[in-house]
């Protein structure tokens, strides 16, 4: 993997969701579930991007697990928007909660082993 493509693809996954949200219905549950989405999956390409400027390991692995944070958010809006449902095109949503779940084990990842390399030095 290139050093940018993780970036790139939190990038993609970003603006895939904002085409998700765009979607929603508008009514109380379905612009409080934009609002969340919106802000949770756009804060995992931010995130990850302070964590490349990170000031140390630790704040480093702060920084991911706050990407984690808001993968795991987005995750569970991704589930209510589909058990509700709140959009007509199914499909999309299967496909981003794969992407989702392959994001948050790519950062799980990234945390070990920057634990992992902290514990060796």
């Amino acid at each position: 993997m290139r050093k940018f493509d993780l970036e790139d693809r939190l990038i993609d996954y970003a603006i895939e969701i904002s085409n998700i949200v765009d979607e929603i219905d508008n009514s109380k549950l379905g612009n409080h579930i934009s609002g969340q989405l919106i802000r949770s999956s756009s804060s995992t390409a931010l995130n990850h991007g302070e964590a490349q400027s990170a000031e140390s390991k630790r704040d480093f692995i702060h920084k991911l697990k706050i990407v984690l944070k808001e993968l795991k958010e987005s995750r569970i809006c991704l589930k209510i928007i589909q058990k509700k449902p709140l959009v007509t095109n199914a499909s999309k949503l299967v496909q981003r909660l794969k992407e989702t779940e392959e994001l948050i084990a790519i950062i799980f990842k990234s945390i070990e082993t920057a634990k992992l390399n902290m514990q060796n030095y």
